[in-house]
């Protein structure tokens, strides 16, 4: 059997086999269900924004694992005691589970499910690395982009980091997540070429240093691009090169800062064109920024009509990780099913398969959630989890990338004003766990410890 290197079954831990393979020698045969969720949220963040479940599952549909890399397999030397029905469950390995999620671009807060997973138990274990990696990466850029967007009050924000990605295939995914978050295209054509977003571009300052004369480069972009020249102006002297643009008198479709004193330099172009008559060509800025420079930026009052973020937005600088966690909540065996939790110290984690409701105040705005039993119903609440493959196969159809940047921004702008607040440290939305979840914790914890005194 061959597999795509995309779906590959090695894109796994070591221990995720390892696991595998002592399930299938000691015969262990069960149905188990993990649950995917962020432990708490980083510093700077009251918020997040659910990203990557159609990479996931697309991933869940595909995954296999071919003769070559069985074959790289049986020579690990953790398996070199290892039988080969092992083996031979890889060659037929497919992902057969059922998987519960919440739509991208969902706002969700620390402690609640974001993903639920059900299936055979090597299954389950198997694909935790990949459904981790996607879903941790593309959450942390949509709600950095959520934070971005939310400073440019409206304004169009253009993701332009692909170069400072770490590593290309981060750059198209961080260009999709950045859709969730609100941005309104990508530099990055392959993203445009694979997941429809529209692309954005200028030029560099080679373009411009590469002809002798600064207003030659501006003439030749405008002959060959009329319609969509945005013109790189602060390459030598802003304020000389917009005065060379208006002496050619053929309007460009924008000009863009680069550097230097933005607030200052972006009030006095717009100024200049809109004295030159050119009230619709527009401002766009780029370099070095984040959400907290574009809000400084407004706030002195630039004269700004969209932005280019880069690396902040690509590596969430300020928060690079995301604590995203897979645990065990449940197995059945037998037909008996088990709930199950961890007890250890500041790492607690709920059992049993858990709904996320959410509840509204009736003007619309968020008012609060409660983590409960997937059988729990509250009147009033909606509900965030749903079924979204059965039987290892897709029930719903893939991300419409408008409708999950239209839901971000949709439920950011209904959450409490203390939590949307760029500024605020502790500001977090109300989460608790029902009465019934809280009393099933305790019925686990009662069982463990006397399981642990037998």
């Amino acid at each position: 059997m061959t597999s795509s290197p995309k779906y590959s079954g090695l894109l796994t831990d070591l221990y995720e086999l390892t696991m595998a393979a002592g399930y299938l020698d000691a015969g262990f045969d069960a149905r188990a269900t993990f649950e995917l969720f962020v432990r708490s949220v980083p510093p700077r963040r009251n918020y997040l924004v659910a990203a990557g479940l159609a990479q996931g599952l697309d991933f869940l549909e595909n995954v296999r694992f071919s003769d070559e890399e069985i074959a790289y397999a049986r020579k690990l030397p953790v398996f070199v005691h290892t039988r080969g029905d092992f083996f031979n469950y890889l060659a037929q390995f497919h992902f057969s589970g059922d998987v519960w999620a919440m739509p991208e671009g969902t706002v969700f807060f620390p402690g609640e499910p974001i993903l639920r997973v059900a299936a055979p138990i090597i299954e389950a274990q198997i694909v935790e690395t990949f459904l981790l990696a996607t879903i941790n990466f593309q959450t942390m850029i949509a709600s950095k982009a959520a934070r971005i967007t939310q400073a440019a009050e409206g304004r169009p924000v253009i993701e332009f980091g692909t170069r400072r990605a770490h590593g290309i295939e981060s750059g198209v995914l961080a260009a999709r997540a950045a859709i969730i978050g609100g941005c309104q295209g990508t530099s990055n054509v392959a993203a445009g070429y694979q997941f429809g977003i529209p692309v954005y571009g200028t030029q560099a300052h080679s373009w411009i240093m590469a002809y002798q004369d600064e207003a030659e480069a501006f003439r030749r972009f405008l002959d060959i691009f009329p319609d969509h020249a945005v013109l790189l102006v602060d390459t030598y002297d802003v304020r000389a090169a917009v005065e060379k643009i208006i002496s050619l008198g053929r309007k460009p479709r924008g000009i863009r800062l680069d550097s230097g004193d933005l607030a200052a330099d972006s009030a006095w172009a717009r100024a200049r064109l809109d004295q030159a008559g050119w009230k619709d060509v527009i401002v766009f800025v780029s370099g070095d920024l984040d959400e907290e420079r574009i809000s400084s930026l407004l706030g002195e009052g630039a004269k700004i009509d969209g932005f280019g973020v880069g690396t902040a937005l690509v590596t969430s600088n300020d928060s690079p990780t995301l604590g995203v966690i897979y645990k065990l909540v449940e197995i059945e065996i037998g037909g008996e099913v088990r709930s199950a939790a961890k007890f250890s110290a500041a790492k607690v984690t709920y059992p049993g398969r858990k709904q996320v409701f959410r509840f509204s105040h009736p003007d619309g705005n968020l008012a609060h959630d409660i983590i409960g039993l997937m059988e729990e119903t509250f009147s009033g609440a909606e509900t965030l989890l749903e079924p979204v493959m059965m039987g290892g196969k897709r029930t719903v159809p893939r991300t419409d990338l408008d409708a999950a940047r239209t839901r971000c921004l949709q439920q950011r702008a209904r959450l409490p004003e203390p939590v949307r607040d760029l500024n605020s440290e502790a500001a977090a939305y109300p989460v608790r766990h029902s009465e019934k979840l809280e009393a099933l914790l305790e019925e686990v914890r009662r069982r463990v410890q006397h399981a642990a005194r037998s």
